[in-house]
């Protein structure tokens, strides 16, 4: 079954794109609101995260190929997610630069196997613009796995290069190796982590991947993907389906794992769901992404959107969601700020031991 039909072609956006990510590369991004430095800086992170007047809104993209992207029946991605074509490289840029121009910044999360490509000029761009750039391991392996064939389609392929390794090991050098490759490569450590998939049960019950992460130095990890409805492929969602969305948004707020690291979960609906799932129109997507930011802002609670270039480049190629959040929050006035994932992951801190700063 073909994609709904983008306003504009992949050939226009990609060309628009290149020119608005040409212009950034040697202007950098632009707005007067632009942010300084990477993410929110920490005396101010704490702040906002201890003024519980307001919502904290991030806006959050994985730097992955999506199956069945820029057309149907493409699964070779699965293979390959770090294989990021130069559509999705654009957008990733031309997102940033338009969040940037409302105030806003995004934060992306990145597979390892994209800091293999010739040029990362492109994420170079981001960094210097201000754009928080967190672990999304090397594979897209899943992190739950039992075995090597089932934490990424490559070792099912390639079961060699797992020879050797438990499935507990394969994981964590998969995590590890990104690390360095940040490090490497852009100069940058991760800020935090993301599982590739979002689990319903999150990492309740895993105090192994837990501890594994903690002692890769990550403080948070955004896991947790709450249950919803999504209603009927082809058909607009229901207001039972909106119900649903939003009613999940409750079980999308951050907490500690017992131990300590902090749980920053994704907050529903995911544009794979929307539209390579329920085939949703535009419409469709930007109505329950607003019904839950507002959602969000009306209980002072934390939103996390998640999305991916990949994907978003071919159904909203003028990444019109990103602008409509930040316009959401902008219009809030001082009920609501986008913030970076840390600074979710520091509430949480502060509401799991209220006392221990007074004490």
């Amino acid at each position: 079954m073909p994609l709904p039909s983008p306003r504009v072609s992949r050939r226009q956006f990609l060309a628009g794109s290149m020119a608005a990510g040409a212009a950034v590369m040697c202007g950098g991004l632009s707005g007067a609101a632009a942010p300084v430095g990477r993410g929110i800086p920490a005396a101010r992170r704490r702040e906002l995260a201890a003024d519980e007047s307001k919502a904290l809104i991030t806006i959050t993209l994985d730097l992955e190929m999506s199956r069945h992207y820029p057309k149907r029946g493409m699964m070779e991605w699965d293979f390959q997610k770090g294989n990021l074509d130069d559509a999705t490289k654009a957008y990733s840029v031309a997102a940033a630069e338009k969040a940037a121009a409302k105030g806003g910044f995004i934060h992306f999360f990145c597979v390892g196997r994209v800091l293999e490509h010739k040029s990362v000029d492109w994420l170079n761009t981001l960094i210097q613009g201000g754009h928080p750039i967190g672990n999304h391991t090397y594979d897209h392996v899943y992190v739950l796995a039992s075995t090597p064939e089932k934490a990424q389609f490559r070792f099912r392929r390639s079961p060699w290069l797992a020879q050797g390794k438990t499935t507990a090991e394969l994981i964590e050098e998969n995590i590890r190796i990104t690390t360095v490759a940040m490090q490497d490569r852009l100069k940058i450590k991760p800020d935090g982590f993301r599982t590739p998939g979002g689990f319903q049960t999150a990492l309740d019950g895993r105090a192994d991947i837990q501890q594994m992460l903690l002692d890769q130095g990550f403080s948070w990890v955004s896991c947790k993907y709450p249950a919803h409805e999504a209603g009927e492929e082809h058909q607009e969602p229901t207001a039972a389906v909106y119900e649903s969305i939003v009613a999940a948004q409750a079980a999308a707020q951050p907490y500690v794992y017992p131990s300590g690291l902090v749980e920053v979960p994704m907050s529903p609906i995911s544009d794979v769901n929307a539209f390579r799932t329920k085939f949703w129109k535009l419409e469709y997507f930007k109505k329950a992404i607003r019904l839950g930011v507002e959602w969000a802002i009306e209980n002072r609670a934390c939103y996390d959107f998640l999305a991916h270039p990949s994907c978003l480049v071919v159904e909203d190629p003028q990444a019109e969601t990103i602008q409509m959040i930040c316009d959401i929050v902008n219009d809030a006035g001082d009920k609501a700020v986008i913030v970076d994932c840390d600074t979710i992951a520091e509430r949480a801190r502060l509401r799991h031991k209220p006392s221990a700063e007074t004490k």
